[in-house]
């Protein structure tokens, strides 16, 4: 069995190659650039430590995980055009860099080279695969929308926040566990099970995130705390503050709305604590780690194959960047 770091530079290693031709430039050029930003690379190797949980790495699981990671890098080329972000891990964003027009195409034709990868699996592999990966895209776009959509909601529900996470963020990660398990030879049970696993996991990684825009440290977060309050992002934090806030301080956060950046922050800070939403979230998320746990449990493999995917879970949301 091998740990997460193991395998995350055994595929960084067998990834950074070119995966475009070279000609025209001015569509595939892009498409390099964006990958070679890094990032962290997660999912890919989650479908690697799916499959792995159930034997012998398959030669397929490589191409499974060009694909994931290539699908999901198309995915944030167009988010950030939908959120006009200036900047990605630190780098110009391609529309930034290259133009809106050029990162439309550049993010489809991204998506039609993960596709390509599939089709390279051998034949029995393709139609599972192929299901798995198509459902989990649909959703990726669906959470999308949602997430566009609650920027011009007043209130925005708990139970709609979390679905819409559930969807842009956690189905992916499930799904690629779930993916690499059927080239593992996994049974339907199993599938689920780790399908499940990766969802809760994935709903514990965004509170914690959530949580640490709010609250890290901006030394080892390497973000600008409250940057999601001067954005005016609609996060856990905020969402459970509306929902048990008084009056007066709900016209509190209505006055603040006003406020110049510094003081919006402090402020909302204030009212977080005042209101009890920072411990709430530390519990929200052990309460998706605990459900993530369960169903890593009720996987039908010795306990040391699940291993790997504990500490990397446990690694995941227990990081203070």
């Amino acid at each position: 069995m091998h740990h997460f770091e193991e395998l995350s530079t055994s595929f960084i290693e067998r990834f950074n190659v070119p995966h475009f031709p070279s000609h025209p430039a001015s569509l595939y050029e892009p498409a390099d650039y964006f990958l070679g930003l890094g990032g962290k690379r997660i999912r890919p190797v989650l479908s690697l430590m799916g499959n792995e949980l159930f034997g012998e790495i398959d030669p397929d699981a490589w191409l499974l995980a060009n694909a994931v990671e290539i699908f999901h890098n198309f995915t944030l080329i167009h988010d950030d055009i939908m959120d006009k972000a200036p900047l990605r891990r630190g780098k110009p964003t391609v529309h930034e860099k290259y133009g809106s027009s050029t990162a439309l195409l550049t993010g489809d034709v991204m998506m039609v080279a993960a596709y390509d990868y599939i089709s390279r699996m051998q034949p029995p592999h393709i139609r599972p695969i192929m299901q798995i990966f198509n459902q989990a895209a649909k959703q990726v776009c669906e959470g999308q929308q949602l997430d566009m959509d609650f920027e011009t909601t007043e209130r925005v529900g708990l139970d709609e926040y979390l679905s819409m996470i559930e969807l842009k963020t956690s189905v992916l990660l499930a799904a690629s566990l779930q993916m690499g398990a059927v080239l593992g030879g996994a049974g339907l049970g199993n599938q689920q099970h780790l399908y499940n696993f990766g969802k809760a996991l994935g709903l514990a990684f965004q509170v914690q995130d959530d949580y640490l825009d709010c609250f890290g440290d901006p030394a080892k977060f390497g973000k600008q705390v409250g940057g999601d309050i001067v954005a005016g992002k609609k996060t856990f934090l905020l969402i459970r503050t509306l929902e048990v806030a008084t009056a007066a301080q709900h016209r509190q956060i209505k006055e603040l709305e006003q406020a110049d950046p510094v003081s919006k922050v402090t402020g909302m800070l204030q009212l977080f604590k005042a209101c009890g939403v920072d411990g709430w979230a530390r519990e929200l998320k052990e309460k998706y780690m605990q459900a993530s746990y369960q169903h890593l449990e009720d996987i039908a493999v010795l306990a040391r194959r699940k291993e790997p995917l504990r500490e990397l879970a446990a690694f995941l949301v227990q990081r203070e960047y």
